[in-house]
């Protein structure tokens, strides 16, 4: 079930920061009272392949959320002391070393069961997935709304300039009252939500 324009989900999970300690985040809570936007990106397990290619992706784009007012924070089902053996592991063997934000460990799998992104159905006999996340990613505003969600399957990694490009959108929206049309980047055109301002938009594009 999509909750896009509906608040994220209000589930307490553990999570691990940058200097290893483990501890209770409510992603809707810390959106609403730091007053930032959140990115949150899932991703299927520790110490696999295309994983640690977004996770180094997104904390290289960072400082960009940052300037856009916004947090990143990684997830998976992962236990938090194997968070802790990937973040010591050197990039160049295949380890996030260096890594900054904060790392969900929903090992009980509350919060990816509430958002329905697991790979594995217990209820169907035909279902033979790890029991693990797709490849999910949140955006999620200062009120803690979702405003976008988007799921790949395990083998896609993700385009991180997107979810720059989606923040920026969403801010242009929440700043000007207006709508961006297809392809929209910051500095381009957008549109007043009519059918005179679609034309003209139209008409120049």
């Amino acid at each position: 079930m999509s909750v896009v324009g509906k608040k994220f989900p209000s589930v307490l999970v553990n999570a691990m920061d940058e200097m290893g300690d483990t501890f209770q985040m409510d992603v809707l809570k810390h959106a609403i009272e730091n007053k930032k936007k959140i990115v949150l990106f899932w991703y299927p397990k520790d110490f696999t392949f295309v994983c640690p290619t977004e996770i180094h992706a997104f904390q290289e784009a960072s400082a960009e959320f940052a300037k856009r007012n916004t947090l990143v924070i990684g997830a998976s089902c992962d236990t938090a002391e194997v968070h802790f053996a990937w973040l010591n592991t050197p990039k160049d063997n295949g380890g996030i070393e260096g890594v900054k934000f904060p790392l969900i460990a929903d090992s009980t799998r509350r919060l990816a069961e509430e958002l329905d992104i697991l790979d594995f159905d217990p209820y169907d006999e035909d279902s033979t997935g790890d029991n693990v996340t797709y490849r999910a990613t949140y955006l999620i505003d200062e009120e803690g709304t979702v405003f976008h969600e988007s799921i790949n399957h395990m083998p896609v990694g993700r385009n991180v300039q997107e979810y720059l490009r989606l923040v920026d959108a969403y801010t242009h929206v929440q700043t000007h009252g207006e709508v961006c049309p297809a392809n929209w980047e910051e500095g381009k055109d957008a549109m007043k939500a009519n059918l005179t301002s679609t034309a003209e938009y139209l008409s120049r594009n």
